[in-house]
């Protein structure tokens, strides 16, 4: 699937830097909004979160990027939320997120996909949050 002439979408790498390293705490204190947002969390001050969750769209059908997982206790779903991981040229690697929408919380499924960012449309951005990263 090639969607763009173009090696990929620099906003949108862009954006996904950003939160890459936000994740990683590794950042300066530019002032950003949304997506670009210096820090993880409501106030500047909190660092108890550790995941800002996005959707990739895909640039074809505008639908959300969506995959199925397990659960460590073998619960099994799918989900379109996402934690960046990795960057590398026009591939994003991401942890697949399970999201319970009734109690507005996020897991970790331990699950992987490398996406190719020359696929993707849009980008949005979650309120941030934390996940247990050992799952």
């Amino acid at each position: 699937m090639n969607c763009s002439n173009n090696n990929c979408s620099s906003c949108i790498t862009d954006v996904l830097q950003k939160i890459l390293v936000l994740q990683r705490q590794d950042f300066d204190n530019d002032n950003y909004l949304g997506c670009e947002k210096p820090f993880l969390g409501p106030i500047a001050n909190t660092i108890c979160y550790n995941t800002r969750p996005i959707q990739l769209f895909i640039c074809s059908n505008g639908e959300p990027w969506t995959f199925n997982y397990t659960l460590s206790d073998g619960t099994t779903g799918t989900s379109n939320r996402l934690r960046v991981e990795a960057l590398d040229d026009c591939c994003c690697t991401c942890r697949i997120l399970a999201y319970n929408e009734e109690l507005n919380q996020y897991s970790s499924t331990g699950q992987f996909v490398t996406i190719d960012l020359s696929c993707c449309g849009a980008l949005r951005c979650f309120q941030d949050t934390s996940i247990d990263l050992c799952s």
